[in-house]
């Protein structure tokens, strides 16, 4: 089977082991000669991603599409879907999901739990009152959010009081934002999830990720939670794919309020930075399981092989030219340790490089957290 992927980034490029297991041929559209998955592809299409007629030579290349990130037209891309192209996940599992507030609306409309939250866009602008009254109903500090386009952090600010909320909205330009409150969590946990052609749904282990400057730093796995707590979890992943009918991996982020309280935050209808672990540390990787899924082949298994990991992401921390070798080699000297470089040729602040998974004897937090600490300490210094 061919399949073809909208992206060209580590998400795609991470997907060649799985296809080559699975017999399987990539076929990638993205914009860059130099981007990570071109070097995997047995075809590439050099284009934008949100370029609908590219995308229309793509489908005649390949059996089914998929996509590595939501960048895409989703009305230039109907038509196609309309003759027959055979998009997974569906456009019209996409369209609840890609614009942040319809997001907020879906899961809120579904019954999920998700933090307070309200559009701001020019109407309310207008309306000074009423827009000054459901600020005060969120308070500050406050979220807002870009409703398309945001990833690590990107488009995404936290301000403290009214004046910094002007100074963003002018900043940012957009007719069309996303408020939401400030949730003081204990811990951010992930869960990816997939769902089969046949409605089969199988969820990986609750994760706990780290950010920092809101760009994931290390995963641990799994999570310390209650049983109760992973069971609810589990039971959002299945309710949020059964109830859009979706085909493919998708990744949940939650929030983990101090009374307990799950909270959804973000979903990402592809695979996802949260999953990496995955590669390495369970029986049926996230890339594999959703090559599985939107080839229409049977679900893999999604539990852990070893009693626990970490993933650190290999961000960059300096601008220029570097393919970090030494460190490489350093990291992958560690114990059950399992670098992924992905080829990228320029460096920069808070751009992921690579990343490197340990695997663990136990599910313990603290030797995990210890493990991440020593990775950093090696790749940071």
């Amino acid at each position: 089977m061919r399949v073809g992927v909208i992206g060209g980034g580590q998400l795609a490029w991470m997907m060649a082991g799985a296809a080559e297991k699975l017999g399987m041929v990539l076929v990638v559209q993205t914009p860059h000669a130099n981007d990570p998955a071109v070097s995997i592809a047995a075809d590439t299409i050099l284009a934008p991603i949100n370029d609908s007629a590219a995308t229309a030579i793509l489908a005649t290349r390949c059996d089914v599409i998929t996509f590595e990130n939501e960048f895409i037209n989703l009305e230039a891309l109907m038509p196609l879907a309309q003759q027959g192209v055979c998009f997974r996940p569906g456009l019209s599992v996409l369209a609840p999901l890609l614009d942040k507030y319809h997001q907020r609306c879906y899961l809120r409309d579904l019954g999920l739990p998700v933090p307070r939250f309200v559009a701001f866009d020019e109407v309310m602008r207008k309306e000074e009152q009423n827009t000054q009254s459901k600020i005060e109903e969120l308070g500050f500090p406050v979220v807002v959010k870009a409703r398309r386009h945001g990833y690590d952090g990107q488009g995404t600010f936290i301000v403290k009081d009214k004046d910094a909320l002007e100074v963003i909205m002018k900043r940012l330009g957009q007719s069309a934002l996303l408020l939401e409150e400030f949730i003081p969590f204990e811990r951010e946990l992930a869960v990816i999830a997939a769902r089969s052609v046949t409605g089969k749904v199988v969820v990986y282990p609750v994760v706990e990720t780290q950010q920092e400057e809101q760009v994931c730093r290390r995963v641990l796995v799994p999570a310390e939670i209650s049983l109760t707590l992973a069971v609810e979890i589990e039971a959002i992943a299945r309710t949020l794919l059964d109830s859009l009918e979706a085909v493919g991996v998708f990744g949940i982020e939650l929030f983990l309020t101090p009374s307990g309280k799950i909270l959804v935050n973000e979903v990402s209808p592809r695979t996802h930075n949260s999953g990496h672990f995955t590669l390495d540390a369970c029986c049926t990787s996230q890339f594999e399981q959703h090559l599985r899924a939107v080839s229409g082949l049977p679900l893999g298994n999604s539990s852990l092989g070893c009693g626990g990991a970490v993933m650190v992401n290999l961000l960059g921390y300096e601008y220029g030219q570097n393919d970090y070798f030494a460190k490489r080699q350093q990291l992958s000297q560690l114990p059950q340790s399992y670098v992924h470089w992905y080829g990228k040729t320029e460096s920069r602040p808070g751009r992921k490089l690579g990343h490197v998974t340990v695997l663990l004897d136990t599910p313990s937090r603290s030797e995990a957290q210890a493990c991440a600490h020593n990775l950093e300490s090696i790749w940071y210094r």
